[in-house]
């Protein structure tokens, strides 16, 4: 599937940016399907490979879509081809922020929800950039909109963001402050996330500056949690924690 973007070039040309989203992989509930959830890799990574991992839990009420980013030059790996959900020249607070490619990846993860039927909790998860895009979803449903202004529409119920970082922080609070729709949805939206001290690809650092942002912007449901002597990778424990908090959160059934 693929998604286009205008956007104003020199003068008055319009540029057409089109990105082409790689294959998804679903995975059935085993159970009573009560929630759908979205789950994102990481940099040059794809849905296949979550897909795997997913399917192990403990987790029969919940269908898992794992979605494959589009292949893109990223700014961070010398400009090379990479799976990436948005582009990323550098990992910082005052870095420059991929807006049409963030709105894009958005809108491509709430077209893959807007089917779910309306008796199921929907959800969004990821690993790394995907936990940063799982973030900016977040944001985009407290918000009401994108980036870009066109409105968002799926009624998200839970995040998970595992080793990531928050896209889009600097104006986040200035953004919700002036809507009291805004601050309600934020308040009322669940949020784990998880990261390991020793994290030398995304620092933990920024897992610490993102729950701090999302908090004092009025995500006031966050859970964060750290993982001692943990690089950039999951480990059971985590997982299991993951699980625990999604079926208290969105109330399975066991």
């Amino acid at each position: 599937m693929s998604y286009s973007h205008n956007t104003m070039g020199s003068g008055s040309r319009t540029a057409r940016r089109t990105f082409d989203f790689g294959r998804t992989h679903v995975v059935r509930p085993k159970g009573k399907h009560q929630a759908t959830i979205v789950w994102l890799h990481g940099l040059g990574d794809n849905g296949s490979s979550w897909s795997q991992l997913l399917e192990s839990l403990p987790l029969p009420n919940i269908k898992w879509i794992c979605a494959t980013a589009p292949t893109r030059p990223v700014a961070l790996l010398g400009g090379f081809p990479y799976t990436a959900w948005f582009d990323v020249s550098e990992l910082s607070e005052n870095g420059p922020d991929d807006w049409e490619g963030l709105d894009a990846s958005a809108a491509h993860i709430a077209n893959l929800l807007s089917t779910e039927p309306c008796d199921v909790k929907v959800g969004i998860g990821g690993f790394s950039m995907g936990a940063a895009m799982a973030l900016y979803s977040a944001t985009a449903f407290a918000l009401g909109r994108y980036g870009n202004g066109n409105p968002y529409n799926i009624n998200l119920r839970a995040i998970v963001g595992l080793s990531g970082w928050l896209p889009g922080s600097r104006c986040l609070r200035n953004k919700i402050e002036v809507s009291h729709e805004a601050a309600r949805r934020a308040a009322s939206l669940p949020i784990m996330l998880g990261h390991g001290t020793c994290d030398d690809v995304v620092p933990y650092k920024h897992g610490e500056i993102s729950a701090h942002s999302l908090n004092v912007a009025g995500f006031r449901n966050l859970t964060f949690k750290n993982y001692e002597g943990i690089g950039h990778y999951t480990i059971p424990k985590e997982m299991n924690e993951v699980c625990n908090w999604l079926t208290a959160r969105l109330g399975l059934e066991g």
